[in-house]
């Protein structure tokens, strides 16, 4: 005989699960108990959210699920933020959540809520299990709705009652079999051709690059025909890191917050390539007027995404890495992008003049040293900054080469960087993770500095400390005549004092001189380190 909780324990194993992120409760104790007789790995976080955003930052470091774990009401609602954060930005995540007996579902008893209910528009799909025997059936097939198709977040709640039943054997299936689901990985042929030839007759086309180049694996892909057919690429920001960004074919981030040139090449286009990118306001303002002097292919895996935020002439539904490779096929000519591609070269060197900011005595200038920062990491580093002007500044300036960059881009969630650089920095303990963030994002999950020493990941934080919600700030600032209530960030603690009652190393740089020396001390350190960077509280987001 074997109980639920055992089995969900050997579901976990034959998924080859090594780490899960979690904070247990009285609902969760049957399985807590069985997955301490595993090797599976258990990190304890000190808020549910930040065990969803662990397992997010571990999921877009490895490229496979990760699982979270809560208990029942609380647990399971502190969840949602960190779900949804996934959901947005196409993660695959395992969510486990314990829920009462369930004789006393629906009587309002003590910790009991619906969780599969609240999480509905935003999971790919919740399960409540109703029997152990179930069990095997129902992670089996969550592992692959999460992980294919357009990834993202599946719930999976379940009562005590089912955690302790017994069943006879265990056996878990070999595949998933699931009745109507059924993600479309080649392209329509058809439309594969008619993409072709108008990429072939275009004179200024341009590729988009999204979030989903990522998630379909399809980063050499794109390089490859980008670079085989001379086409330029600018990104999104959930495409950052995709092409390089010391490419020649790379123009920069678009949208509100991205580069000029950039956004003035996506108007200039006669023919745009959108690959696994929504588009949506951030990204492009007022698409009509782009699809009124450009051709759109769109390219997706999530039919509902395609024409959703614009106007589409040839729609492609697909696995991204499977309909580059079509479409690459169908190219044997390139289009003549010689006059395009210089025009838009000679654009960015003069943006690059344009834009270089002035330094601020007694302050750290940050898009300054967001450059300098990426010259001294490692080629295969991971960065990941949290929300708000950090965020735009680390985009905008930060070189990623052949590493990654993540942040919270759909949902736009702070206190999003620390707990995710964690869960990446346990999943790939052989690569540098630094880790952006400012003051108030930071407090919003600095109790996981207790996540990152228990665990022994080692995190390099950089604090951008302005002493106020800079980027809300700045909005209150220009469009409420300059009244700016409840952004001011007093009572702060003395961050470096905190690191210190952590045993965490610290140091404070108030130059972009002596930031740039202490990055470097960071970088060489053993173990976590803080590093605060006094930025200017009057510092512009561009």
């Amino acid at each position: 005989m074997i109980t639920g909780a055992e089995i969900m324990v050997k579901c976990l194993e034959s998924e080859q699960v090594e780490l899960v992120f979690g904070y247990p409760g009285a609902a969760i104790c049957p399985f807590y108990d069985s997955l301490s007789q595993s090797s599976i790995r258990h990190v304890l976080v000190r808020q549910e959210q930040n065990a969803a955003h662990a397992a997010s930052g571990y999921a877009r470091a490895c490229g496979k699920p990760g699982v979270c774990v809560a208990t029942s009401g609380p647990g399971a609602t502190n969840l949602i933020t960190g779900i949804a954060t996934a959901y947005m930005d196409s993660i695959p995540l395992i969510a486990i959540t314990g829920q009462v007996n369930q004789w006393l579902l629906g009587r309002d008893v003590f910790q009991e809520a619906d969780i599969t209910g609240a999480c509905e528009s935003f999971t790919k799909h919740s399960y409540l299990v109703k029997t152990a025997a179930d069990l095997p059936r129902v992670f089996k097939e969550a592992f692959h709705i999460a992980s294919t198709g357009r990834p993202g977040p599946v719930l999976i709640d379940i009562p005590t009652d089912v955690q302790t039943a017994q069943v006879e054997a265990f056996a878990y299936p070999r595949k998933a079999e699931i009745a109507g689901y059924r993600p479309r990985i080649q392209g329509h042929a058809v439309q594969v051709r008619r993409a072709a030839e108008a990429v072939r007759r275009a004179r200024c086309p341009l590729i988009v690059c999204g979030g989903g180049v990522v998630s379909a694996a399809a980063r050499e892909e794109l390089i490859s025909f980008a670079k085989e057919n001379q086409i330029p690429v600018v990104s999104t920001m959930m495409g950052l890191g995709v092409m390089p960004m010391d490419s020649p074919l790379y123009f920069g981030m678009i949208g509100m917050h991205g580069h000029e040139n950039a956004n003035r090449a996506m108007h200039a286009a006669d023919c745009i390539l959108l690959c696994g990118a929504r588009v949506g306001d951030r990204a492009v303002g007022d698409p009509k007027k782009i699809t009124q002097t450009s051709t759109i292919i769109h390219i997706d895996v999530d039919p509902a995404e395609i024409g959703k935020n614009m106007t589409v002439n040839i729609p492609i539904v697909g696995d991204i890495r499977a309909v580059l490779e079509s479409l690459a096929k169908q190219m044997p000519d390139a289009p003549d992008t010689g006059a395009w591609v210089q025009r838009l070269t000679h654009e960015k060197a003069e943006s690059a003049v344009c834009g270089t900011p002035e330094p601020h005595t007694g302050f750290v200038e940050p898009r300054s040293f967001f450059r300098s920062l990426s010259a001294k990491m490692e080629e295969n580093a991971i960065l990941i900054s949290d929300v708000g002007q950090n965020q735009i500044w680390a985009a905008s300036s930060f070189n990623v080469k052949r590493g990654r960059f993540l942040t919270s881009g759909g949902l736009g969630t702070m206190g999003y960087s620390l707990p995710a650089a964690v869960g990446a920095k346990l999943g790939k303990p052989n690569r540098q993770v630094v880790c952006i963030c400012g003051d108030g994002a930071f407090q919003m999950s600095m109790c996981e500095l207790a996540t990152l020493c228990e665990s022994g990941a080692e995190v390099k934080i950089v604090l951008m400390q302005n002493s106020r919600l800079g980027m809300v700030w700045e909005l209150q600032n220009k469009q409420f005549e300059g009244r700016c209530p409840a952004t001011e960030l007093t009572g702060d603690p003395d961050y470096i004092a905190l690191a210190g009652a952590y045993g965490i190393p610290s140091a404070l740089a108030d130059s972009n001189e002596s930031a740039e020396r202490l990055a470097g001390q960071m970088l060489k350190s053993k173990g976590p380190f803080l590093l605060v960077c006094r930025v200017d509280p009057c510092a512009p987001t561009l």
